[in-house]
C-alpha cells in the first residue's frame, strides 16, 4: 500500500521545541484532522527526580487544557487521557472561521506525587488549503476501536489504506475523529473486548465506489431496518483489523449540499452609546386620590355582597311556608285520618301501662321466706310492659336467691330458686303457695 501518499498534509504538523518552559508551535490545515500528543516524558523533566538513586520515575501525571484566557478549550479541540500513566492526545478538525487566527491552549501538567505542576502553551497556526476540504466525504462507525486507539497514527494509516484501496482516489486524508460517547453512546461493559467505539470522516476527490453504495440498496436497508448485518462486498479488507457498523455509514457530497444562511445582526463594540446625563425624577411629585380605587376595590364588592346576603336570607327565613300553611293546602279528610292514627297509637300506649293482670314470675320481686328480706324488682314501675319478654334469663344472679326445698325422706336439702310474687306491688300469697309446693 502507498501510505505515504495517503498522509500527504494529513496529520505530520510541524512542530517547533524550543528551551524548556517555551511555546510550542503546530500549523495545522483547516479541513483536516489535527492530533497532538501530549508526551508525559517530556513533561518528566519538568519535576523532580526521586530521592533514591537508580529509581525508575514513573510518576502518575495528568493534564489540564484550555484556552488562555478562559476556562474551557475551542468547539472544534477535544482533548482524551484514560489513565494518570498514559499520555493525553489533543485532536479535532479547525474550519475555515479560525484561519489566520492563531489560538494558544495553556496545558498545565500536574504530577500527583509531588503535587507540583508545570504549564507550557500551545500555539495552533491555523493554515489555509486550497484542495480541502474534499467534496466527497464518508463517516464510517468502527466498533472494536476506542478513540485514543484510532489516534495512533499506525492504526490511523492502516484504516485509511484499507479505505483507499476499496475506494481509489487520487487524495484522500481523515477529516474528523469522534468517540461514540460524544455521540450519545453508552459506556460499555467492563470487558476487555468491548470498546465504545468511534466515527471516522474521511473526505477524497472522486465519487463514491460500488462498495461503498452497496449500503443504500432496498434489500440492505430491509436488513438494517431488522437490525442484521447488510451483504456489503468488500467488507472482508476491513474485518481482519476494523469491525464496521456499515448500517451507520454516511455519504455526503458537498457539492450537492444547499448552504443555509442565517442573518445575523453586526456585532457592535459592546459600549452603550452616550446618551447624556440621568436625570432623576422630581421631587415634587403631584399627589394622587385613591378614593376611586377605593370604591372599585372594597366599596363595590361589599355593597354586591351585602345585597345577595339580604335576598338569601330573605329566601329563607321569611318565606317560609310552616305548619299552618302546610295544613291550608292538605285535604280536611287527610288531616282527620292523620289525626285519629295518632289519639288511636297514644290510647293504645296508655291502656298497655294501666292493664291489670298478672306479671310473669319472672319480672316479680324476689323475697326469702324465712328472714322476709325483700329483693327489688328487675324492673321499675314506669318500664314498658309491652316490651318486656315473658321469660328472663337467669343471668342476673344477684337477684336470685337459693332456699332450701324439703324432701320426702331424709335429712337432704335441695336448693331452688324462686322470685316473690307480685301485681302491682301487692304480694300474691297464692302464687308464693305454688312456688313453694307447701
Amino acid at each position: 500500500m502507498a501510505l505515504p501518499d495517503v498522509f500527504v498534509g494529513l496529520i505530520v504538523v510541524v512542530t517547533i521545541l524550543s528551551k524548556s518552559h517555551a511555546d510550542r508551535n503546530v500549523y495545522p490545515s483547516a479541513g483536516v484532522l489535527f492530533v497532538h500528543v501530549l508526551e508525559r516524558e517530556y513533561f518528566k523533566g519538568e519535576f523532580p527526580p526521586y530521592p533514591k538513586a537508580g529509581d525508575t520515575s514513573n510518576d502518575p501525571i495528568t493534564f489540564n487544557t484550555n484556552l488562555r484566557g478562559f476556562p474551557d478549550r475551542p468547539g472544534w479541540l477535544r482533548y482524551i487521557q484514560r489513565t494518570s500513566h498514559s499520555d493525553g492526545v489533543l485532536y479535532g478538525s479547525p474550519t475555515a472561521d479560525h484561519v489566520g487566527k492563531p489560538t494558544i491552549i495553556e496545558i498545565t501538567a500536574y504530577n500527583k506525587r509531588t503535587f507540583e505542576t508545570a504549564r507550557h502553551n500551545l500555539v495552533i497556526n491555523i493554515m489555509s488549503t486550497e484542495e480541502f476540504p474534499l467534496p466527497y466525504q464518508a463517516e464510517f462507525y468502527i466498533k472494536n476501536m476506542n478513540v485514543e486507539e484510532m489516534l495512533a497514527s499506525e492504526v490511523l494509516g492502516d484504516f485509511l489504506g484499507a479505505v483507499k484501496n476499496v475506494w481509489q482516489p487520487e487524495r484522500l486524508n481523515a477529516i474528523n475523529i469522534t468517540s461514540a460517547l460524544d455521540r450519545g453512546g453508552r459506556v460499555p461493559l467492563p470487558i476487555n473486548d468491548l470498546k465504545e467505539g468511534v466515527y471516522v470522516m474521511v473526505g477524497a476527490d472522486v465519487q463514491f465506489s460500488s462498495c461503498l453504495r452497496e449500503v443504500e440498496t432496498p434489500q440492505n436497508q430491509l436488513r438494517c431496518s431488522q437490525e442484521m448485518e447488510p451483504v456489503i462486498s468488500c467488507d472482508k479488507k476491513f474485518r481482519a483489523q476494523f469491525n464496521i457498523d456499515w448500517c451507520k455509514i454516511s455519504l455526503v457530497d458537498i457539492t450537492k449540499v444547499v448552504p443555509v444562511h442565517s442573518n445575523r445582526p453586526d456585532p457592535g463594540t459592546g459600549v452603550l452609546p452616550d446618551i447624556g446625563e440621568y436625570n432623576p425624577p422630581s421631587e415634587s411629585l403631584k399627589s394622587r386620590d385613591y378614593f376611586a380605587d377605593f370604591l372599585i376595590t372594597l366599596a363595590v364588592p361589599s355593597a354586591v355582597a351585602t345585597v345577595l346576603f339580604i335576598i338569601l336570607g330573605y329566601s329563607m327565613c321569611c318565606r317560609r311556608e310552616g305548619v299552618e300553611k302546610r295544613n291550608m293546602q292538605t285535604p280536611d279528610i287527610q288531616l282527620v285520618h292523620h289525626s285519629s292514627i295518632q289519639k288511636s297509637t297514644k290510647e293504645l300506649r296508655g291502656m298497655s301501662k294501666n292493664r291489670e293482670i298478672s306479671w310473669p314470675l319472672s319480672t316479680l320481686p324476689v323475697f326469702h321466706p324465712v328472714s322476709g328480706e325483700v329483693v327489688p324488682p328487675i324492673h321499675p314501675d314506669n318500664y314498658e310492659t309491652t316490651s318486656m319478654p315473658l321469660m328472663q334469663t337467669q343471668t342476673n344472679l344477684q337477684n336470685q336467691i337459693q332456699i332450701p326445698q324439703q324432701q320426702t325422706s331424709g335429712d337432704n336439702y335441695c336448693m331452688s330458686t324462686f322470685r316473690r310474687l307480685e301485681v302491682n306491688g301487692i304480694p300474691e300469697e297464692r302464687k308464693v303457695a305454688e312456688a313453694l309446693n307447701l
